[in-house]
């Protein structure tokens, strides 16, 4: 089964990204082609991925947070992309996640300027940069209606792409050490909700996911008796409520996708039952 559109996730690590990507790629769930960003570029995780989810298209780029390798990033992924095109149709960008961690943690006393706009560098304006060029490819596909038009007013309105940030508590409130953690995730929450105001009307779709407790990577499905210590404890912790599963927050995403223009969330609170909040 040809994949019925493309992802790009920039956070592609073995653990929260792992799992979203393994649901998006499934072709029993999201069924999407899976471009997999990330500062190490991990061919065997896209390997691995495809294998666990059945058949999943997936492959990986290398790019950090920097406009000009996120830029370079793009462009391989549009020239991986367009090998699907079958002549009269050609693979759309439905999906692009923003999920890196990003952590910084200096006594306010010791901190300095320079480390403090490093920090916002990296987050901040890189999820400036990875916002432009999606929201740009998201648009350029549909040059008929640019300006998300609904025609004569009775046709329904075209979704064109959702655009999805994971970030994390540190949006809402913050820690002594934290200042420019807490910086960083309040400033992408404040990009995330600009967008939302400025292309929403368009059909693109924005969205502000906190991660409100810890995320794994556990299969709770598969038989326990050959799994390590490790993944037993894992499991136990999301079968308990205590921790998020990534496959569920991967789930949760295709949902935020496949939401029609009458009804779209904008910002998600996501936390096991246990978390305390």
């Amino acid at each position: 089964m040809p994949p019925s559109g493309l992802a790009i996730l920039l956070g592609a690590g073995p653990t929260t990204g792992a799992g979203i990507a393994r649901v998006l790629a499934r072709p029993s769930q999201g069924n999407l082609a899976v471009a997999l960003l990330s500062r190490s570029g991990d061919t065997a995780l896209a390997d691995r991925l495809s294998r666990e989810s059945g058949g999943g298209v997936l492959k990986a780029f290398k790019s950090d947070t920097a406009e000009t390798r996120l830029t370079d990033a793009f462009s391989e992924v549009r020239k991986w992309a367009a090998s699907f095109d079958d002549g009269d149709s050609k693979l759309k960008l439905k999906l692009a996640i923003w999920s890196i961690k990003h952590s910084h943690k200096t006594a306010f006393e010791e901190e300095t300027s320079s480390r403090f706009g490093d920090s916002l560098q990296v987050y901040v304006t890189g999820a400036m940069v990875f916002s432009q060029l999606a929201l740009k490819w998201f648009l350029e596909q549909y040059p008929h209606d640019s300006a998300g038009n609904p025609g004569s007013g009775e046709e329904e309105m075209v979704k064109k792409g959702t655009l999805i940030f994971t970030g994390t508590l540190g949006a809402l409130r913050t820690n002594a050490g934290y200042a420019a953690y807490g910086a960083g995730r309040a400033g992408v929450r404040m990009l995330a909700q600009s967008l939302a105001r400025e292309y929403s009307a368009r059909g693109v779709h924005v969205v502000h996911a906190i991660a409100n407790g810890g995320i794994v990577d556990a299969d709770t499905s598969s038989a326990a008796g050959d799994d390590d210590a490790e993944t037993k404890e894992k499991k136990g912790k999301i079968l308990l409520g205590e921790r998020i599963r990534a496959e569920s927050v991967g789930r949760l995403y295709l949902d935020c996708m496949r939401q029609s223009c009458d009804l779209w969330v904008h910002e998600l609170d996501m936390r096991p039952a246990r978390e305390k909040f």
